[in-house]
C-alpha cells in the first residue's frame, strides 16, 4: 500500500466556502433561529420547520468533530451538503449524484457511516483516500457485515440495512469524488463492479414477502388481548386516576408556596404535626406509606424492621403541616402521637384506595381494578394504559410509528354513518416516509377500537390543547418491554392476563408494528 501524502490545502472548500447550510438546502428556520454555516463543525437543525416528530433532538445535530482528520472532515461536509442541495451549481453536473435532496434523517445516517468508515481507515494507518482500493472496500464491508465475539470469532451477521450503509458510503465517495477539495478516492476505483449498495448488501426485494416479518401469533395474541382489555376495562379508571394525580400535584404545589423552613431541629413543631395527625384520624384517612426503596434506605440507616413507623411517610405529613421536612430528631417526641394515629387509621398508599370492581379477563369474577398505589406506581399504571392504546392503534390501524407520532389532539374526525348501522371512523395524521419535508396530510379509515384508542389517548393527555401532539416521540421497543413486564407481573396476573412470551430475536413487535 502506498503511503504518499495527500496534497496540502488551506482548510476551505473550493465549492461551499461560506455557504449557509439551510439556505443552500432550502430548509426553513424561524426568524430568530441561528443558521448553521458550512465552516461550523456542528450543524444544528433543531429548529428547522417541518422536521418529523420522530426525529430526536440528538439526530438533528450533525457533529463533524468525530472525524479527527481535517481533510476527511471537509470531505464529509461537502458530501452531506451535496446530498442536501443536489441542485447546487457544483453538484448538479455530477453524473452519478442524487437528483433529489435527501432527507435530514438520511443525511444524518450517511454522516454516521462516514464517521465509522474514516475511523476504520485511521485504525488501518490509511492517510489518504487515494490509497483506497477494491480490497479495502471489501474489507470494510466484511468488517461491518459480521458480528464478532470478544475473541474475534464470527458469531453472526448484521442486518441487510447495515451492510447496505457500509457499501453506500464507499459508493458515495466514488460518485461525488470530483466535488471534494482536500482528498478523494482514485478515479479508477469501481468497487463491486459498479453494483448498487442494495445489490451488494443482497437486500430483499419485498416482492415475494414483507421485508419486516410479521409478529408471531404467540406474541401478538396475548399482547393484543392485554392491550384491548386494559384499554376498554381499565381505561376509564386510568383517566380518573390521571386526574387525581394532577389534582394531587396541584395541591402539593399550592402547599409548597406556604411551606416554611423548619427552625432549630431541637424545637419540635408539636402543634403543627399534631393538628395534621388529628385531621387524619378525624376523617379516618390512612397515613401515607413510603415507597419500598425509601423503606430499604431507612433499614440501611439503622431502623428496626419491627418498628411500626418504618413505612410511614413522615415527610409527607410534615409538608401537609406546612413544614419543609420532617427532622429525625423530632421522632422521639412525636412517636407516641404517630403510633396512636397509626393504630387508629392504619397506613396505605395514597392512590387507588377503594378501587371500583371490574370483571377479570375471563369474565367469571370481578375484583378491584387496582391495588393501592404510590404516586410513582400510579403514574406508571397510567403509562401502561397509554401504551395499551398505542399498541391497539399500531397493531390494528397499520399506521407507521412516524405517522402515529404526528397525531394531534383533535385528529379524530366525526363518525360518518354512511348507511344505517354502518359507521365509518377516520383519523387524520401525516405521511412522513418518502414525503417532502413537513410530510403530507392524510386520513386513515379505522375500525372502532382504534378510534376509541385515540380517544383514550386524548383523555390521558397531560395538557390536551387543540393541535398539541397526541403521543409525541416515543420508543415502541422500550414501551413494549414495560408493557410486557407489567402484564407478566403480579399486577397483570391478578387480572387474569395471559403471559406474553419472550421473543429471543427482537422486542417482540416493534419491528413489525412500528416500521
Amino acid at each position: 500500500m502506498s503511503t504518499a501524502l495527500a496534497p496540502a490545502f488551506d482548510g476551505r472548500s473550493a465549492v461551499f466556502a461560506g455557504a449557509d447550510i439551510c439556505d443552500e438546502a432550502g430548509l426553513a428556520l424561524p426568524d430568530n433561529a441561528a443558521h448553521p454555516a458550512f465552516e461550523d463543525d456542528t450543524w444544528d437543525f433543531t429548529h428547522v420547520i417541518g422536521l418529523p416528530t420522530q426525529l430526536s433532538p440528538s439526530m438533528r445535530r450533525f457533529d463533524f468533530t468525530q472525524i479527527t482528520d481535517s481533510r476527511w472532515r471537509l470531505v464529509a461536509k461537502e458530501l452531506v451538503l451535496a446530498m442536501l442541495a443536489p441542485r447546487h451549481q457544483s453538484v448538479a453536473p455530477l453524473p452519478r449524484a442524487f437528483r433529489n435532496p435527501l432527507h435530514v434523517t438520511s443525511c444524518r445516517a450517511r454522516l454516521d457511516e462516514l464517521v465509522r468508515f474514516f475511523t476504520w481507515l485511521g485504525e488501518r494507518a490509511t492517510i489518504s483516500l487515494q490509497q483506497i482500493n477494491t480490497r479495502d472496500c471489501e474489507a470494510y464491508l466484511a468488517h461491518r457485515r459480521y458480528v464478532l465475539d470478544e475473541h474475534g470469532a464470527v458469531v453472526g451477521e448484521q442486518s441487510h440495512g447495515t451492510r447496505r450503509s457500509a457499501a453506500q458510503v464507499v459508493v458515495d465517495l466514488v460518485n461525488y469524488r470530483d466535488l471534494f477539495t482536500a482528498d478523494r478516492v482514485p478515479a479508477e476505483l469501481r468497487p463491486w463492479g459498479g453494483a448498487t449498495a442494495s445489490a451488494v448488501a443482497e437486500m430483499p426485494s419485498g416482492r415475494t414477502e414483507n421485508k419486516t416479518q410479521p409478529v408471531s401469533d404467540e406474541i401478538m395474541q396475548p399482547m393484543l388481548t392485554a392491550a384491548l382489555y386494559l384499554m376498554s376495562t381499565l381505561g376509564p379508571h386510568a383517566v380518573d386516576l390521571a386526574h387525581k394525580i394532577r389534582e394531587s400535584d396541584l395541591h402539593s404545589a399550592r402547599r409548597a408556596q406556604g411551606i416554611r423552613r423548619v427552625g432549630p431541629k431541637n424545637r419540635v413543631p408539636v402543634r403543627e404535626l399534631s393538628e395534621i395527625l388529628a385531621e387524619y384520624t378525624r376523617t379516618c384517612t390512612a397515613l401515607p406509606m413510603l415507597d419500598d426503596h425509601y423503606i430499604s434506605k431507612r433499614l440501611a440507616q439503622g431502623w428496626a424492621e419491627d418498628d411500626p413507623l418504618l413505612p410511614v411517610a413522615m415527610g409527607t405529613l410534615a409538608r401537609r403541616a406546612g413544614l419543609s421536612q420532617f427532622c429525625h430528631p423530632w421522632l422521639p417526641t412525636m412517636r407516641p402521637a404517630l403510633e396512636d394515629a397509626l393504630a387508629q387509621v392504619g397506613i396505605e398508599r395514597p392512590f387507588g384506595r377503594d378501587a371500583d370492581p371490574v370483571p377479570a379477563v375471563d369474565g367469571t369474577s370481578s375484583l378491584p381494578w387496582t391495588l393501592p398505589l404510590s404516586r410513582p406506581q400510579a403514574v406508571a399504571l397510567v403509562g401502561i394504559v397509554r401504551t395499551a392504546a398505542i399498541i391497539t392503534a399500531a397493531a390494528i390501524s397499520g399506521m407507521r410509528a412516524s405517522e402515529l407520532m404526528e397525531l394531534r389532539i383533535g385528529c379524530r374526525r366525526p363518525p360518518d354513518e354512511t348507511v344505517p348501522g354502518l359507521t365509518r371512523y377516520r383519523i387524520a395524521s401525516k405521511i412522513v416516509k418518502g414525503q417532502p419535508l413537513g410530510g403530507t396530510a392524510d386520513e386513515w379509515v379505522v375500525i372502532a377500537p382504534v378510534y376509541r384508542a385515540i380517544e383514550l389517548l386524548e383523555q390521558l393527555h397531560d395538557a390536551p390543547a387543540e393541535e398539541a401532539l397526541l403521543i409525541g416521540r416515543f420508543s415502541f421497543n422500550v414501551r413494549f418491554k414495560w408493557f410486557k413486564s407489567w402484564a407478566n407481573s403480579g399486577a397483570g396476573q391478578r387480572l387474569g392476563l395471559a403471559p406474553i412470551p419472550r421473543d429471543q430475536s427482537t422486542c417482540g413487535c416493534c419491528g413489525a408494528l412500528c416500521r
